[in-house]
Order: structure tokens, then C-alpha cells, then sequence
């Protein structure tokens, strides 16, 4: 059985953090039940260890409204059903950590009144206050938005400390490491900087966001092992993105 785990005090110097998710976390093509309990457990360092968190989930993984408008679909009719899945994953998530004790509470945009609550801002924080983990679907309820500007919205909403985006990369590059094996690896970006540069990380509303609202951003491979929990006791881990931030390459 794993120990409860305890960052050392003033390792990590946020609070409230919130993680954002990609629908292929859970699963490449619809939802892997292995990947959802992983990602389960790990949330379980949040809520052992007294750190405030809420998570935000794409639905890439059922349905992506950009993929779908190629196809002939109307983007607002593709984006509704974009959000749809967010829930669905959202509901997933939560479920798997209740197996693990986690309390979790899932808040939506899109009202689905017998599965989940409906966002409420209030609500949202007084959770918690109380060491609940908030996982917000249905993205921010309206077509056009990504799932990475609705972490930045409700951020600035509950006043998170920082976002952390987990990814399956370790952190961000000056170009794509996929093509360019000369890539290198950045360790602090400003946000001015990420948006003229046009690194894939956020969208530009989602970076503006945040920039506005001195939110930083920490880029960085969840799955790799143990990374959450040696971000948590301070050691630095993927990039940081943040008004005070330099291009500073590893």
C-alpha cells in the first residue's frame, strides 16, 4: 500500500492549483478504464497531501468539434457535442476516484441536472474549501471556446494559484520535437512570448486569459513517473509560463 504522501512545507508555493486534462488522457479512442484509474491516483496526491484542486477535462478522446466540422458538420452543433463528451469523461474520472476516497464533485456548464451539478462559482470554491476535488465539464457552456480556455476562465473564477496542464510531453519546445529533432526544451517562457512565437501550448485566448490575470502555467508530462509528486515538493519540472518568466532553455 503507498504511504500518504506530504510535500515538505513551502516546497510548492501555490495553494490552489488546477489541472488540466486532455480527453486523451483517459484514452486514445473512447475512454481506457486503466488510464482513467492512473490518472485517478495520482489525483489522490492532491487530496492527501491538502492542496486545493480542480480539474478541467477535454473530450477529445469521444469527439473533437474541430474534427467534426471537417466532416461537413456546423461547428456550434460539433462543439455542443464536444462539450457532451467532456461531461462523460468528467463522470468517468469521478468515479474512479471515489474507488480511490477521493471526494469529488463534478460541475458542469451545460446543465445535466441527475449526473452532475451545474457550475456555480460559489459552490465551486466552498467544495474546495473542503479538500473536494472539482472536476468542471461541459467547458464553458458556448461553442468557439476550448477546453484550455475554459481552465483559464475558471481559474481566474474559483482563484486558482497556477494551472498545471498535464500533457504526454515533458514540457514545451521552441519547435515541434516530433519534426525537428533540434528541438530544445524550454524551462521558463513569458506568455507574450508563447503567443508571438505561436508554441503550440494554449490557444491565444486561453494564454491572453491568464496573462491578464498573472496565472502562471506549468507544461508538463504527467505520466511520467513520479513527476507530480517531485513538481509538489518543489523541484522544477516542465516549463513555466508566467509574467516574470524569461526564454530560458534547459
Amino acid at each position: 500500500m503507498d504511504r500518504p504522501y506530504s510535500p515538505r512545507e513551502g516546497a510548492f508555493p501555490y495553494k490552489r492549483l488546477l489541472l488540466k486534462l486532455s480527453g486523451e488522457a483517459l484514452g486514445r479512442s473512447g475512454i481506457d478504464y486503466g488510464s482513467v484509474a492512473e490518472l485517478a491516483h495520482k489525483l489522490k496526491i492532491f487530496h492527501d497531501s491538502g492542496f486545493q484542486a480542480a480539474v478541467v477535462i477535454g473530450g477529445g478522446n469521444i469527439l473533437r468539434g474541430q474534427e467534426a466540422e471537417r466532416h461537413g458538420m456546423e461547428r456550434a452543433s460539433a462543439d455542443y457535442m464536444g462539450m457532451l463528451a467532456t461531461i462523460i469523461n468528467a463522470l468517468a474520472l469521478q468515479e474512479a476516484c471515489e474507488k480511490e476516497g477521493i471526494i469529488t464533485r463534478v460541475q458542469t456548464a451545460i446543465p445535466v441536472h441527475n449526473v452532475a451539478e451545474t457550475y456555480i462559482r460559489r459552490k465551486a470554491m466552498r467544495h474546495l474549501e473542503k479538500n473536494r476535488i472539482v472536476i468542471f465539464a461541459g467547458g464553458t457552456g458556448n461553442p468557439y471556446f476550448t477546453t484550455d480556455t475554459t481552465a483559464a476562465l475558471r481559474a481566474v473564477d474559483v482563484q486558482c494559484d497556477v494551472i498545471l496542464k498535464a500533457t504526454k510531453v515533458d514540457g514545451v519546445y521552441d519547435s515541434d520535437p516530433e519534426k525537428n529533432k533540434d528541438a530544445k526544451r524550454l524551462e521558463e517562457i513569458a506568455y507574450m512570448d508563447a503567443i508571438q512565437k505561436g508554441l503550440k501550448i494554449m490557444d491565444a485566448t486561453a494564454l491572453t486569459l491568464c496573462m491578464e490575470n498573472d496565472i502562471p502555467i506549468i507544461v508538463f508530462d504527467i505520466f511520467q513517473n513520479e513527476n507530480l509528486k517531485r513538481l509538489l515538493t518543489g523541484e522544477k519540472i516542465g516549463t513555466l509560463i508566467s509574467s516574470e518568466s524569461k526564454l530560458i532553455y534547459t
